[in-house]
Parts: C-alpha cells; sequence; structure tokens
C-alpha cells in the first residue's frame, strides 16, 4: 500500500485569492482616562492609593494599623512599592463601635502631619465623610480628601474648596455611613442599552452632579476623583456590572477611582474569604486599568502596581522595563 503523501495545503478561508491576509482590524484600545493633579502634581500613569487604616477592626486583617509604628512602617512600605497616594482613615467603613469625631482626629490628624514631615513628596489622602475631620485633616498637610459616603455631610466638599485640596465623589445610593446594603434596587430608566445598566444611570447622574458642585466650592477640576463605590448600597450584581461598564464612568470627564481591593463583591464572586481575595481583585484592577480608570485604592501595593505597569504597557502607554528577549 502506498502512503497517502502529505495532505494538499487547505484554501485559506476568505482574504484575497491570492492568499495575501485581510487587514487587520483597528486596536480598539479604550481611552486612557482623565489624569489626576494633586498639589500641582499631574500623575500621568495610573496610580496606587495604598490604604492604612488606624483603626483594629477593619474587615481585612492585613490594614490595621493603629498602632503608630505599624501604620508608619505601612506607609513607608506602601512608598517603596510604589504608592504615590496613601490614604489614611480613622473609621472601619462598616458595622461597628462608634468612633466619635474627636477621637477620629485623634486617630488620623497628628499621623497624617508626621507622614507630611518625614515623606514630603508623598500624596496623603485622608477617607472621613465628617467635615470636622477634613478641615483638620487639610490643615495638617492632606492633599485628598476621600468622602467614601457620598456627601453625607454636604459641608465636607466646601472644606475641600476652602483649603484647596482634592475630594472624591462617591456614591452609596444615599446609604447611612457604616451601615450594610439590603435589597437595594436600580430600576432602568428608559434608553438603557441593557436592564442592567440601572446601577449604572443612577452612579453617573449622581456622580457628575457631586462632580461639578465640588467645582463649584473651589476644588480644582482636574483634583476632583469620583468613585462608583464598589459594594456601598450595592450587591454583587451591582459592583459586577459597573467594573463592566468602567469606559461608561471614565468617560465622565473626572479622574476615576477604584476601589475594589479584597471587596465584599470579589469575595462573593469567587466564594473567598477577604485574605483569599488577591487575585480576584487583581483581575478586576486589570479590567478597570484597561477601561480607563487612573487611581486605584490598594491593600497589596506592589502586586497592584506591577499589575497597572503591564496593563499599561499592553495599551501601549509605557515602554517594557526590561525589554531584552530576541534582542541580546
Amino acid at each position: 500500500m502506498t502512503s497517502p503523501g502529505p495532505a494538499a495545503p487547505a484554501e485559506p478561508s476568505g482574504g484575497h485569492p491570492d492568499g495575501a491576509p485581510e487587514p487587520l482590524p483597528p486596536l480598539g484600545v479604550p481611552d486612557r482616562g482623565t489624569s489626576l493633579v494633586l498639589r500641582g502634581r499631574v500623575l500621568e500613569r495610573p496610580a496606587v492609593m495604598a490604604i492604612v487604616n488606624r483603626t483594629d477592626d477593619s474587615f481585612y486583617a492585613g490594614a490595621r494599623q493603629l498602632d503608630d509604628r505599624d501604620a508608619l512602617a505601612a506607609v513607608e512600605r506602601a512608598v517603596v512599592q510604589g504608592a504615590e497616594i496613601v490614604d489614611v482613615g480613622g473609621v472601619r467603613a462598616g458595622v461597628g463601635p462608634v468612633v466619635t469625631p474627636d477621637e477620629e482626629v485623634r486617630r488620623v490628624v497628628p499621623f497624617v502631619a508626621r507622614v507630611r514631615t518625614e515623606f514630603p513628596d508623598l500624596l496623603v489622602s485622608v477617607d472621613t465623610w465628617r467635615a470636622e475631620v477634613a478641615h483638620e485633616a487639610a490643615l495638617a498637610g492632606a492633599d485628598l480628601i476621600n468622602d467614601t459616603w457620598a456627601g453625607h455631610d454636604p459641608r465636607l466638599v466646601e472644606v475641600a474648596g476652602q483649603h484647596g485640596v482634592g475630594v472624591v465623589c462617591s456614591h452609596t445610593g444615599g446609604a447611612t455611613p457604616r451601615t450594610d446594603p439590603f435589597r437595594v434596587a436600580y430600576p432602568a430608566r428608559p434608553g438603557a442599552a441593557d436592564p442592567r445598566d440601572g446601577v449604572v444611570q443612577d452612579v453617573v447622574t449622581t456622580l457628575r452632579a457631586a462632580a461639578e458642585r465640588a467645582v463649584a466650592c473651589g476644588v480644582p477640576r482636574a483634583s476632583v476623583l469620583v468613585d462608583p463605590t464598589h459594594d456601598f448600597g450595592k450587591n454583587t450584581w451591582h459592583s459586577l456590572h459597573l467594573l463592566r461598564r468602567t469606559e461608561v464612568l471614565a468617560g465622565l470627564g473626572f479622574p476615576l477611582l477604584m476601589a475594589l481591593s479584597r471587596k465584599d463583591f470579589v469575595g462573593e464572586t469567587l466564594d473567598l474569604p477577604a485574605d483569599e481575595r488577591l487575585e480576584g481583585t487583581l483581575a478586576a484592577t486589570a479590567v478597570a486599568a484597561w477601561l480607563g480608570a487612573r487611581v486605584f485604592r490598594a491593600h497589596d501595593v506592589a502586586a497592584t502596581r506591577r499589575v497597572l505597569d503591564l496593563v499599561a504597557a499592553v495599551r501601549d502607554e509605557v515602554p517594557p522595563a526590561a525589554a531584552l528577549r530576541g534582542l541580546a
């Protein structure tokens, strides 16, 4: 029996008759989003906002730094690992023991002053929803007020404008500070491209109005961040849909902050506790960075920095740090 020999080459599917390839479609890389400017510094690359919680009850044990030495060591570690901003908070975001404004000031303000002295080039954010705490923090040298409770105290944005510091405008669906969501719903309005877009519509409307009010109060436009605030006033389905709609949020024209780190929507999606949510967080971070988010609040600074740098290279915004393969 004779060998059948090599098979005849397959005819090219589609393309030109002579086998030349069809031209490739455009890359389709999403817009890069709006860069953040704080204290006159333009953050050209996506920025990492390291989390330093001056508490002993944060949901993630690795972020509990009530002790001054532990907190200062966390700041130093964040700087070495590539954080441009450190976000200092004095109250657990979720349900927990009452922390008075005076106690919050005691936990946060002297520490902000010390960080400002020891790390003069580091940008310092304070996570608070209270105007009186924001005022004292700004006097101590804070560059940014991270209002995670969506203007619950309407005076806070006025304080930011008074001091000329940046502010984060967030979305909680009207939730009271330190409460968990329960059966929240965001019905889609007419014109929604997807029936799940109700939450996106609500977030866009809320953030646009809050950001414009901040500008009217004197906050520089480039120093106003918008944050969809995953988990706050939302269930896991809402948070996942906001992540896949990041490009819409980045299109608001303000720097987009994503606080994704180890959150419940990551944990519920993967059925994992807080201390096992790093991979899920980094996956969400890569998606958001590709779609135009510019600032990432993170517990894991080094890993987040590497993800953002890789995504920036794929987006063709930065070259590889050491491209030697095939060249040397």
